[in-house]
């Protein structure tokens, strides 16, 4: 039996995220009667196109809502404050890319591969999680499952583009500058990011801890539903276009060879090893262009104990760690009869 047809809008369709979420609903095959895009009051009139047909921008109202069955929200915690609610009163399945909700007891916070089973319980609101912490519970949760989780320890090497078309055009700007001998101008980012690494993403809170490395920590244990887990982020910025990677260092409960945790991850959906040290084989950000698997490479035993594991993840921060999980969420939602 074929899948519902539903009404479909993605809220913030002119940045990045939403121009890739538009790409993805096509090449998902996601059912819909029609799709509307909605984004604020600068963007209304313009078009957006995907294989040869033109999408027109609307701005979004109060009445964008009325006929909606499922609403892909990627516009920012403000905008999703405000139009979430107007979603869920009227019945929408509000899909949402931000921070806004995603620590809220009722809202799933949701990775298919890893949790879906908490959509039978939503609100008609649902989380989408941080680009950093969708990669890392994908690899996480099979091997809690199989050998369970004790200490997390997770660095992040972020691309610009996790901050939008202007983090993008920074380091664009900056290295045209460099290269002309001409002053380079910050203005996205705290500091220079061309030719450097910046150990902040998001602000600084009392505990010394950025709001980028809280999220990681807080939506892991959220989505993995491991409340006291041990674990600690530290969130950095590099001059890379696309493509997140983390090194991270992980305790289990019992002793767990490099080879144990291969055949664990060599079997998961959407999860590819690569893995050679003795050909220089490893992930890459550039390995993730056209490749919507998360990345998993330098699988080694950590020199703290027989019971530690290090590996390095790679994965698409505009695609599984954005568009492409939400719109799974979607599908899931259709095919299962959720809505």
């Amino acid at each position: 039996m074929s899948a519902r047809k539903i009404n479909l809008a993605i809220l913030g369709a002119t940045g990045a995220v939403g121009r890739e979420m538009l790409q993805i609903v096509h090449q998902l095959n996601l059912p819909y009667n029609n799709l509307v895009l909605l984004a604020s009051p600068r963007s209304a009139g313009s078009y957006l196109e995907y294989s040869g047909k033109k999408f027109p921008v609307e701005e979004v109202s109060g009445d964008s809502f009325s006929d909606l069955d499922i609403c892909l929200a990627n516009a920012g915690s403000d905008v999703s404050k405000v139009w979430a609610p107007v979603a869920r009163d009227k019945g929408v399945i509000f899909i949402d890319n931000s921070s806004a909700f995603r620590l809220d007891e009722d809202v799933p916070l949701v990775v298919p591969e890893v949790n879906a089973d908490s959509l039978r319980d939503h609100h008609h609101i649902i989380g989408n999680p941080n680009c950093s912490t969708i990669q890392l519970v994908q690899v996480l949760s099979p091997l809690h499952k199989a050998f369970q989780l004790k200490r997390v320890i997770v660095n992040t090497y972020q691309a610009v583009s996790g901050a939008g078309k202007k983090g993008l055009q920074e380091l664009e700007n900056q290295l045209k500058a460099q290269a002309a001998g001409l002053p380079l101008v910050s203005s996205k980012f705290a500091r220079q990011i061309a030719g450097n690494v910046i150990p902040q993403i998001d602000n600084f809170l009392a505990n010394g801890y950025t709001g980028e490395e809280m999220k990681i920590m807080l939506e892991t244990k959220k989505i993995l539903a491991i409340n006291d887990l041990a674990i600690s982020a530290t969130a950095a910025r590099v001059p890379v276009e696309y493509g997140h990677s983390e090194s991270v260092q992980i305790q289990f409960s019992q002793l767990v060879s490099a080879h144990d945790v291969r055949n664990v991850l060599a079997d998961i959906e959407h999860l590819e090893i690569i893995d050679n040290p003795e050909t220089n084989l490893y992930p890459t950000a550039l390995d993730i262009i056209g490749n919507d698997n998360t990345l998993v490479g330098r699988i080694r035993q950590d020199m703290l104990g027989k019971d530690w594991i290090s590996l390095w993840i790679v994965s698409n921060n505009l695609r599984k760690g954005a568009a492409l999980n939400a719109v799974q969420i979607a599908d899931y939602i259709i095919k299962n009869n959720l809505l």
